[in-house]
């Protein structure tokens, strides 16, 4: 059986945003694209309480959330949005279903037996909105549990905004990409972050900015500022082992014409810079075992949460 690209729908704008990037992704990997929508249950006294009719006041829970739609229209989300992607990318092999759970425990489930799975964000405001109901909690929890490659995508991204401008200066999904962005940590460097942007640039046939936020060790801070030569140093340091990490795979993937960026100070405010100008911006997180089990790192989140590009988070150990 293929591999899928699996996008999480909701209905709403963001989730739409997102199923237009999936399904232009799954075009360039050449692989189907499933949509899916996931039903949390409605507790039982909830159920059998009657429909409200036309102007009656939606009820809302302690959290502030809008209840979930009627079961009888719950199927109508993907598959009208399975109709529209087959006319609009007639290339692309699409199925829709409809599934009942708990949207972060399906969604994580599915992502194991996917290429990548794509869930809409709010992008300035972070994940809060993804799926009805859910404030946040869905998306951060697929984000933080999936072994696969997840990608936030924003409400209002347009197959335009991954491309250049053309010559006449208007926005074209017909121009070059704009370049990949990659976060990369040179202290520790996974194969499987670094592959996946490689492989991001060379189908689109764009560039790679490679993007290291480097500081110098807690005991230098205090003299760094007046210390040029100092400084000169460590950032000449820094940029040879960015060159040294990339070496392999700037052989691997000839292709790729990459762009290193060590830069002095925070990572997560480079690579947020550095969206602005990215059709697509990858990072990674380590997956950790342990008592407190899984989160996201401080610069993953940063990037989650103000990040203009989508933002492709792929796990690794």
């Amino acid at each position: 059986m293929p591999r899928t690209v699996t996008v999480g729908l909701d209905g709403s704008s963001e989730s739409r945003a997102a199923a237009e990037w999936a399904a232009r992704e799954a075009e360039l990997r050449g692989l189907p694209l499933q949509l899916v929508y996931v039903r949390e249950p409605v507790p039982e006294p909830t159920a059998r309480a009657p429909l409200p009719g036309p102007g009656t006041r939606q009820p809302r829970s302690g959290l502030g959330r809008t209840q979930a739609p009627p079961a009888e229209g719950w199927g109508r989300i993907p598959h009208e949005s399975a109709e529209g992607l087959r006319l609009r990318r007639s290339g692309v092999e699409v199925t829709a279903e409809q599934l009942s759970g708990r949207p972060g425990d399906v969604l994580t489930g599915l992502a194991k037996d996917a290429e990548l799975l794509v869930l809409g964000s709010r992008g300035l405001s972070g994940l809060g909105g993804f799926l009805v109901g859910s404030v946040g909690s869905v998306g951060q929890a697929v984000v933080a549990h999936a072994a696969q490659p997840v990608v936030l995508v924003r409400a209002g991204e347009q197959a335009a905004d991954e491309h250049v401008m053309d010559p006449a200066g208007i926005p074209s999904a017909a121009a070059p990409y704009r370049p990949v962005v990659l976060g990369l940590d040179i202290d520790t460097p996974d194969d499987s972050v670094i592959e996946f942007a490689f492989d991001a640039a060379i189908r689109r046939a764009t560039q790679l900015w490679v993007v290291h936020g480097w500081n110098p060790p807690p005991y230098y801070a205090y003299g760094l500022s007046a210390d040029v030569e100092l400084h000169t140093e460590l950032a000449r340091q820094e940029s040879t082992a960015l060159t040294e990490a990339l070496r392999p795979w700037r052989q691997k993937f000839p292709a790729v014409g990459v762009v290193e960026e060590p830069r002095y100070g925070s990572a997560a405010i480079h690579l947020v810079d550095a969206s602005r100008e990215a059709s697509l911006v990858v990072v990674g997180r380590r997956i950790r075992r342990g008592p407190l089990g899984s989160h996201t790192g401080p610069v993953t989140q940063a990037v989650l949460h103000h990040a203009t590009a989508p933002v492709a988070v792929v796990a690794h150990g």
